[in-house]
């Protein structure tokens, strides 16, 4: 029970309640007019005043939060446990509550959070659980009993009109008397098809892939994918790097152009030579006596002079010859030791290459593994996308049959909490009834029900068309 409210200002009017129905309203006096209004005199901000001290949050600006009531304290007398506590809360310091009397062993300041947890457990009895998702607060329970704007009185179920659905089901349950926790329950299986959802709209927009293909088709292509990058990652493993492998290539190249260089030149020397020892064959002096056969043959006498001369000119042709066969001879011993030389070289420059070889046949570049590399991180993204997908498609398919059987599940649950509540139900239907009539002299109903959405809450009264009985339906929903 709140007992007293007041302010660190003397220009506060201290406000004091007794037990039993009290009313705050702006008086008028006997000099007042029509145009002399009943608003603005504080009735609002008394309520503003509640909230604050009972932990509700502040924004910098609004509310009490404003430059005109720097330095001030606000502090509300509470009944809690057949105990009286004084709560202060200051503008300046919002966030801190300091509390005078025996309720918190060893502590007279909290910051809100604790505070809201404190009043929660000595109000309702709430005890709370970070495991759990959706549960009863205090701020939303209290906000039923202390209802801050005209919002709040649109409907008995609501206490202002953008309260989520979860709030409205956990906390009305609780106020009830019934299992909080089947609402909570049904609030988390909305969340797993809302989640759903969204997946079908990921899907449809292009981020999620793997829904609409075939579950067998995304199989296959996995078993492919992981062969290839086993085989890949066999290659990666064997890989050895050779630092100097670009010089060590260009080694064997080099190496190449020159026994090529050499092959052609002994080509070329080869035919040489056989050109010379052909011609060394077929280098041979004409014979003595056939210059002078053939003037005989012919009639003609040579005398002595001519045949003297024909003498000299063989002797010149054969000392020609002699010296031809020498030149040949010497060319051909030359040519022979030329290519022999070449092929010491040639075969030392064969035999150096093969070790070159044999060096870049188990070796690879630097270039050429980071090739390999990024061919194998690319089968391996693939690899993890297919994957990907099949899990999207298991989950997919998996999330709709679990959210059917979690649905019936709770469902049941629910109406079984339903009916073994049956008395408590009752209790809360019979006293709507009598506080309906006792407020308006009409018979009024209180609606629960379990549907497969969820918890169902109404109310009727009679000849209810008018905003009086509407607001009576309010406070005959909170009055028990």
């Amino acid at each position: 029970m709140i007992k007293k409210i007041f302010a660190n200002k003397s220009s506060f009017k201290t406000v004091e309640f007794r037990p039993g129905m009290n009313i705050v309203w702006a008086d008028r006096t006997k000099d007042s007019t029509k145009k002399d209004s009943r608003n603005g005199l504080g009735k609002t901000t008394l309520i503003e005043i509640i909230h604050f001290c009972l932990g509700a949050k502040t924004s910098k600006g609004k509310g009490l939060l404003n430059n005109n009531l720097d330095g001030w304290e606000f502090s509300l007398v509470m009944q809690i446990e057949d105990k009286n506590i004084t709560i202060t809360r200051s503008v300046d310091h919002p966030n801190i509550i300091r509390v005078d009397g025996d309720v918190q062993k060893n502590q007279d300041t909290l910051n809100i959070k604790a505070w809201n947890a404190l009043l929660g457990h000595l109000l309702f009895g709430l005890e709370t659980s970070e495991e759990q998702k959706y549960q009863p607060t205090f701020r939303s329970l209290i906000s039923y009993f202390i209802r801050r704007s005209k919002d709040a009185f649109s409907t008995p179920f609501e206490h202002h009109r953008k309260q989520i659905e979860w709030d409205k089901q956990v906390n009305n349950v609780f106020l009830l008397g019934l299992a909080w926790e089947d609402a909570a329950s049904f609030q988390i299986l909305k969340d797993r098809k809302k989640g759903l959802e969204e997946f079908k709209k990921a899907v449809k927009s292009g981020v999620v892939k793997g829904i609409d293909g075939s579950l067998g088709d995304l199989e296959a292509q996995k078993v492919r994918l992981k062969t290839k990058a086993d085989k890949e990652s066999l290659s990666l493993q064997s890989f050895k790097v050779l630092p100097q492998y670009e010089q060590i290539q260009a080694e064997a190249n080099e190496l190449t152009q020159v026994i090529h260089k050499l092959i052609n030149a002994n080509t070329i020397d080869k035919r040489l030579l056989s050109l010379y020892e052909q011609n060394l064959t077929e280098e041979t002096p004409p014979e003595s006596d056939t210059v002078e056969q053939m003037y005989t043959e012919a009639g003609i006498a040579l005398p002595n002079f001519t045949l003297r001369r024909l003498e000299e000119v063989q002797v010149f042709h054969k000392k020609i010859i002699a010296n031809r066969r020498a030149f040949l001879s010497t060319e051909i011993d030359r040519l022979k030791r030329e290519i022999g030389k070449r092929d010491i070289q040639i075969s030392e420059y064969t035999e150096k290459k093969a070790s070159t070889l044999e060096i870049l046949k188990t070796h690879g570049a630097l270039e050429e593994y980071t090739s390999l590399q990024k061919k194998y991180l690319n089968t391996i993204n693939d690899l993890n996308s297919i994957s990907t997908m099949i899990e999207n498609m298991k989950a997919f398919d998996s999330g709709l049959s679990d959210i059917k059987i979690s649905h019936e599940e709770i469902l049941r649950k629910a109406r079984q909490d339903y009916a073994e509540r049956t008395p408590i139900r009752e209790r809360a239907i019979s006293l709507f009834n009598t506080f309906s009539e006792s407020l308006y002299s009409a018979p009024g109903k209180l609606v629960i029900d379990v549907e497969p959405t969820g918890f169902r809450f109404d109310v009727e009264i009679e000849r209810s068309g008018s905003s009086g009985i509407s607001n009576m339906k309010i406070l005959g929903i909170h009055a028990f």
